[in-house]
């Protein structure tokens, strides 16, 4: 596991870092590659802040808190991206054993119906609306203002700035995000 721990608005102590390296050290266990790992300690006003950002294959894992001591943030932090870590591998397990099963159920005539019952807490979520429309180009302001008139948390637009597809949202602090593409 690569870890790649650094600062804003304080300076890293080689306690702090090993501190990190030893709870992340506890994720290894999940990953059989390489797993890439940004670890963000800030501190802002009486809030230490921790944002972990692991790139695993084509996944992204993120996870962030803020207490007002930075070992708590990094304990919950760390807590965070282990559940998704555990989600994900109890998910990708779920998918192979239900192939598996149907795999089987297809070679046997009897029994096809019990291995196809699923219960309610094995489906995964679906698609239940798709929604197209058409992208005009505006700019951030125009693109936060038409997404508070329509009272969504985020908003696709086509950039008049960068010419791409880009998304605001709405932040739990109450301000903006913006997701620009990078190519």
């Amino acid at each position: 596991m690569e870890i790649n721990v650094r600062g804003k608005n304080i300076d890293v102590t080689p306690s702090l870092e090993e501190y990190v390296q030893k709870k992340l050290s506890k994720l290894d266990k999940f990953f059989e590659e390489n797993v890439d790992v940004q670890v963000v300690l800030a501190v802002t006003r009486d809030e230490h802040v921790v944002e972990i950002t692991a790139l695993y294959n084509s996944l992204i894992l993120r996870s962030e808190e803020s207490t007002g001591d930075m070992y708590a943030s990094i304990d919950s932090a760390v807590d965070k991206i282990e559940k998704q870590v555990v989600k994900f591998r109890k998910k990708m397990n779920q998918r192979l054993r239900q192939n598996n099963h149907r795999q089987i159920s297809d070679h046997l005539a009897s029994g096809e119906s019990e291995d196809q019952k699923l219960s309610e807490d094995d489906e995964e979520p679906k698609v239940v609306r798709t929604k197209q429309f058409i992208l005009k180009p505006m700019n951030v302001e125009e693109a936060i203002l038409q997404m508070n008139l329509l009272g969504h948390d985020f908003f696709v637009f086509n950039s008049a700035d960068t010419e791409t597809v880009s998304v605001v949202y709405r932040r739990k602090d109450g301000n903006y995000g913006l997701i620009e593409p990078e190519f």
